[in-house]
């Protein structure tokens, strides 16, 4: 697979039962691999995604938590797919559309073998919560490569950074091999990080 520079990506659609998710394929007939970024509501997934792919306003941002209500598929050169599922964890999003939410994903996980790799987004200043650890759980269960994105960092001092990172990956012990999973630090405001998640996706689909 050719080395992506994430300079161009355009927005597929948006589906929340398995029948209605998109199939690509390359030019040569391959299914596009796909890496779903996972985090619950207000971490910045949509703004992240924006950042990464350096297109404004491809993936919608609210000042509302839980506004991201489907599965939406970004195609990036036309070589893979990134996937922004719902964000969990916020309280005014009512019960029952909040265990809506997790069957969907779960459907997304256990049907799509276009899966390749997760990132799970993480504020640097919180402490992961449930769904964040069930979330990594199922992750390592399933063999899929791991990566923790923590954002927001220019919230923090370098030193408050390593110091967070290192107390939340300790939520994440119980999983075998957590040391291995790597972990990037990224702001959009100060504009870091960008280059080492490119870097790290590459090195990921190097293996497809």
């Amino acid at each position: 697979m050719k080395k992506l520079e994430f300079s161009r990506a355009s927005f597929v659609g948006a589906a929340l039962e398995s029948k209605h998710f998109p199939h690509l394929r390359t030019e040569h007939g391959k299914i596009l691999p796909e890496i779903a970024i996972a985090g619950r509501s207000n971490v910045g997934k949509s703004s992240l995604i924006n950042h990464l792919v350096r297109t404004s306003g491809i993936a919608r941002v609210s000042s509302s938590p839980g506004k991201t209500q489907t599965i939406n598929f970004y195609s990036v050169e036309d070589e893979l797919l990134i996937v922004d599922l719902p964000g969990y964890g916020y309280a005014k999003v009512p019960h029952k559309l909040r265990k809506e939410w997790g069957h969907w994903i779960s459907d997304y996980f256990l049907t799509r073998k276009e899966l390749k790799a997760v990132l799970l987004l993480l504020d640097i200043r919180r402490t992961p919560c449930e769904e964040d650890i069930a979330m990594a759980t199922w992750t390592a269960q399933q063999k899929k490569p791991l990566v923790f994105v923590f954002t927001k960092t220019d919230k923090a001092t370098d030193h408050e950074k390593q110091r967070f990172a290192e107390s939340a990956l300790q939520a994440f012990s119980h999983l075998k091999g957590v040391g291995s999973f790597p972990h990037i630090f990224y702001s959009i405001h100060e504009k870091t990080g960008r280059d080492q998640l490119i870097c790290k996706l590459n090195d990921l689909l190097k293996v497809l």
